[in-house]
């Protein structure tokens, strides 16, 4: 059908979810404030649908919300106390995730009542008391939650049930969304045409190309109402009709379609179209309506008479109803009773009848209608009347059936006389009869009864298998009565019947159906007991020839063998001997044989060594009589072994091509075998369900450090360490869920290893673990593969590599340091040679050679060492370079334990190496002694703590009064410009006056300096 297009309208825009309020507005109100947000967040902690679950590092359980109990149930107070799946999916205890990160698993648990529930669990570290201090503190914790994800699964299961049931059905629905267009498939099938030329389309594709209707489809007489459908697509009206199509595939169907509109949302309307196939449905109403023409015709020439009541009054009826009650146009009203009473039927006879279908609702009977005016002789009639309507308003409708039932009388009393014939006839007979109905007995007669040593009161009413051997025997015999009864009209034949003591004889069955053409109406058997003449037969020819019919049709080679040689093969033994029975009747088995001296068919003691019935297999070659030689499994049997005629049946099956693929399947195996034994890689087979080590080689033991016997049949944590045990096992695990491998490297200590393996002992040995999950079929895994290569070599080659970059890298700063600790020498020495030449600038020009001496001391130093340089090096750099510049002894004295862990950093190391040689120039510039007197040593001490540092430089000299180390501005020299080059954090200096010393004293902490960790 032509649906109309609609575009679609635009969305109205999404506004952005706005936060619940700004951080420092959560927190304004105070105590007050947070205590309302504790208690929100406890309201929305209880009343989330998700199970919610708070626990630290130790593994205890804090808080969990009633949702989660309800899911899987109680949860102790300790997590090791739950199930291992439980502890998994959170993580615990090693792969937690870090601090405001979030780690989201799927998983499968066990739920509350013990089925299994489909989970999504999402768990982050959250600190306590604010703060971000790192996991696995004691204030760090986890929240998890727990998302059942059993209701997506059902949604999808529903999708697919729901897309079969429609298939199935055959129904069409489409949805027309204003604001998408079309939803779903407006058509489910191809139109007609559409499937390639000469294919027959299937039944679903016939189906489907119904609901795609074109007006091209549409029967003329159907037209007016499929222009409607049309109308109410477009106009988007709620309607529903039917119309006539012709296929050219299925035929003239019927087809109901409805439009269904709806409102989706403001100014968004929307429409459902269904068709559904009702031809069986309109072809059944129209049938209806002739079958009601055809009723009514028969109401009028039928031999019975009908009329139809409403209440107990006439309201209808035919002509014969009124002629066999002897009246003549009864009128609608009138009362039954009267017209029972007017037809000479008794008043207490026509008011017991009422009240009988008053009160069962239906009632059959018979009247006899006496002589009078209105007939000459009295009749019987038999009387049928039935309620109908029992549950609509008004009054009850009744319909009467009225049957001239005279001659039925005279019949049914000729029948009596026959049945009491029959019934003499039936008790009387020397042979046993059984009436049978729908495998039951119906009755059977004293002679039956004593046949079978059962009173016939037991038989009636027990099924005819209570006759036979067995259920399977009964059924056998009902096969055959049914066939012959279907040609012959009859059954004849022997069987064996079972008495009441379990003994069973031989009796001659006949069967007869009662009605021919009614086998509802059951059988008639007589059976006579023939077990002494049964027992006399010789019947063994044909049932050999019955066996050897039924045996020349199987795939397997028979052959009977007597004491003259071969006397039967069936087809598939001829074909594999290559040759026809008359080839080999008479001749001995042997000769198919190959040249073997102990051949399964030379042997002749089978008759000896076997008994009746007992099978012996064997497995050997054959040469047929074209020259093929091939392999045969088979068995010999010995049958009539008590009696003349013994025989040797053999059954043979050719297995050539089998032992070809075991040959070649045991190749592929030694194989295999041997690439595993001799490959490079520590190979290991895991079952999936235990875990338990299935096979493994040699380097599989190497890399487990156990001999092989101690690993196979064993898990990991029982044949390796602890965490090394445990971290295989979740890799296992965690195999099993991934489609793709697990890798892991892994380093054990060489001394591990199995004696003889080669490795040296204290030698780390690096192993790259990949483990795949195998799959026989397409279900759950069923074995696990871990394959573990020895990577120690080319781990030890990257390090070397890194090394040497690292070396290289070193060599070159040395380098660059060496060269400006030279570049900065030559500026030192320019400027020494500019202060000789201008002696008014001596002063600045000296203080600034001490500042490029300081500096090129600190590039010094990195030249000759590896690594950070240390704080007490370049202190005593320093102050050698300051003593041969100024004269002046400076004595360095360090007090403390482990001066050398502390370093300067590489990006503070020239502002405090300067800061430092300002202290030593400003000290020797204040303390120099006047005309006449000696000159005063310069002390510095170095006081080493657990995580500071203290220089204090001490020279004799006296401090200005209210000197103020804050008030000094910053600039290029002096004290200026050791406030310009102070590390922000980790420096502190101060400048006091101690006695007739002046001590400035310079702390060093984190981040200024680095302590390093002690030798």
């Amino acid at each position: 059908m032509s649906i109309p297009s609609v575009p679609p309208k635009p969305r109205a825009p999404v506004l952005p979810r706005q936060p619940l309020g700004t951080p420092g507005a959560s927190l304004a109100g105070g105590s007050g404030a947070a205590d309302d947000l504790r208690g929100e967040l406890q309201g929305w902690f209880e009343m989330s649908p998700l199970g919610q679950i708070v626990f630290d590092e130790a593994g205890s359980v804090l808080r969990h919300n009633a949702a989660l109990a309800q899911m899987v149930g109680v949860l102790p107070g300790q997590l090791r106390d739950t199930a291992a799946e439980f502890r998994l999916l959170l993580g615990w205890p090693g792969e937690l995730p870090a601090l405001a990160a979030t780690r989201t698993q799927d998983g499968w648990l066990a739920g509350a009542a013990g089925e299994p529930m489909r989970v999504r669990v999402r768990v982050r570290g959250v600190p306590v008391n604010g703060g971000g201090r790192l996991p696995g503190s004691a204030t760090t914790r986890w929240i998890a939650m727990f998302e059942d994800r059993n209701l997506e699964d059902e949604r999808d299961i529903a999708r697919v049930e729901i897309q079969a049931l429609m298939g199935t059905a055959g129904i069409g629905v489409a949805t027309w969304d204003a604001a998408r267009g079309w939803v779903g498939s407006v058509q489910r099938g191809a139109r007609a045409g559409a499937s390639g030329a000469g294919a027959a389309p299937s039944d679903p594709q016939r189906q489907g190309s119904l609901m795609a209707v074109g007006r091209d489809l549409v029967e003329a007489e159907s037209m007016a109402d499929y222009e409607r459908l049309q109308t109410a697509l477009r106009t988007r009206s709620r309607i529903e009709v039917r119309y006539a199509v012709r296929h050219h595939e299925s035929g003239r169907r019927w087809l109901m379609t409805r439009v269904e509109p709806a409102e989706l949302g403001p100014q968004r309307g929307a429409f459902s179209v269904v068709t559904v196939d009702v031809t069986e449905e309109e072809t059944a109403r129209r049938r209806n309506q002739d079958l009601l023409t055809e009723l009514t015709t028969i109401l009028d020439v039928s031999p019975a008479g009908i009329a139809y009541l409403r209440g107990e009054e006439l309201v209808r009826c035919n002509h014969r109803f009124e002629t066999l009650l002897g009246g003549n146009d009864y009128a609608p009203g009138k009362p039954f009773d009267a017209i029972l009473a007017s037809a000479g039927v008794p008043a207490e006879t026509v008011a017991a009848l009422i009240d009988a279908v008053r009160e069962v609702g239906t009632l059959e009977t018979e009247l006899l209608l006496p002589a009078g005016t209105h007939r000459k002789t009295a009749i019987w009639c038999s009387l049928a009347l039935r309620r109908t309507h029992e549950n609509a308003p008004g009054a009850v409708g009744m319909v009467v059936v009225l049957a001239d039932a005279t001659r039925m009388k005279s019949q049914q009393s000729e029948l009596e006389a026959l049945a009491r014939e029959r019934e003499l006839t039936f008790n009387l007979s020397d042979v046993g009869i059984v009436y049978q109905r729908d495998g039951q007995i119906a009755r059977a007669n004293q002679a039956m009864a004593d046949l079978v040593g059962v009173a016939p009161e037991a038989l009636t009413g027990s099924p005819m298998s209570r006759l036979y051997e067995s259920e399977a025997a009964w059924q056998h015999y009902v096969h055959l009565e049914t066939r012959d009864l279907a040609t012959l009209g009859r059954s004849h034949g022997e069987r064996q019947v079972r008495r009441r003591d379990g003994a069973l004889f031989w009796a001659q069955v006949s069967t007869r159906p009662v009605a021919i053409d009614k086998p509802s109406a059951g059988t008639i058997l007589s059976f006579v007991n023939i077990d002494d003449r049964q027992r006399a037969r010789e019947s063994l020819v044909q049932q050999a020839d019955r066996t050897r019919a039924i045996l020349d049709s199987v795939l397997v080679g028979i052959v009977t063998v007597g004491d003259t040689g071969i006397e039967w093969m069936n087809r598939s033994a001829r074909r594999m001997f290559g040759g026809e029975l008359a080839d080999f009747v008479g001749a001995p088995i042997s000769v198919v044989a190959n040249d073997e001296l102990d051949h399964p068919l030379r042997r002749t003691d089978y008759g000896e060594t076997l008994e009746e019935g007992q099978a012996e297999t064997f497995e050997c070659r054959l040469r047929a009589r074209d020259g093929r030689h091939f392999w045969v499994v088979g068995n010999v049997v010995v049958t009539g072994q008590d009696t003349a005629n013994r025989q040797l049946t053999y059954a043979l099956l050719d297995i050539e091509r089998r032992r070809q693929a075991e040959v070649s399947i045991v190749q592929a195996r030694a194989s295999l075998q041997r690439i595993i034994e001799t490959a490079p890689l520590a190979i290991a087979l895991f079952d999936a369900a235990s875990q338990q080590v299935v096979q493994l080689n040699q380097m599989a033991a190497t890399f487990a450090g156990r001999p092989m016997r101690e690993i196979l049949g064993r898990v990991p944590s029982q044949w390796l360490p602890g965490p090394e045990g445990a971290k295989l096992a979740a890799d296992l695990h965690r195999a099993l869920a991934t489609p793709g491998s697990v890798q892991r490297e892994l380093r054990r200590a060489a001394d591990e290893a199995v004696p003889g393996s080669g490795a040296g002992e204290g030698v780390q040995r690096v192993w790259d673990i990949r483990i795949v999950s195998l799959r026989s079929a397409a279900d759950a895994p069923d074995q696990l593969l871990m394959v573990a290569s020895d990577v120690t070599a080319q781990r030890a080659a990257d390090e070397a590599r890194l090394a040497a970059a690292i070396a290289q890298r070193e060599m070159l700063i040395k380098e660059v340091h060496h060269r400006i600790k030279n570049n900065l020498q030559g500026v030192a020495g320019l400027l020494q040679q500019s202060a000789s030449r201008h002696p008014e600038a001596a002063g600045a020009i000296a203080e600034a050679v001490s500042q490029v001496h300081a500096i090129a001391q600190v590039h010094g130093l990195q030249v000759g060492v590896t690594g950070p340089m240390r704080v007490r090096g370049v202190v005593e750099a320093i102050a050698a370079s300051v003593q041969r510049m100024f004269g002046r002894t400076i004595h360095v004295e360090v007090n403390g334990p482990a001066p050398h862990r502390f370093a300067l950093t590489e990006a503070d190391s020239i502002p405090i190496a300067l800061t430092v040689n300002e202290l030593f120039t400003n000290a020797i510039k204040h303390s120099t002694p006047a005309p006449g007197e000696p000159a005063t040593d310069i002390h510095c001490r170095i006081d080493c703590a657990d995580a500071t540092i203290l220089i204090a430089i001490a020279n004799h000299g006296v401090l200005v009064p209210g000197f103020s180390l804050a008030g000094i501005p910053a600039g290029v020299s002096g004290l200026g410009l050791v406030r310009s080059l102070l590390p922000r954090k980790g420096a502190k200096m101060s400048i006091v006056a101690e006695g007739s010393d002046v001590v400035a004293r310079l702390e060093l902490a984190p981040p200024a300096v680095t302590v390093l960790e002690p030798l």
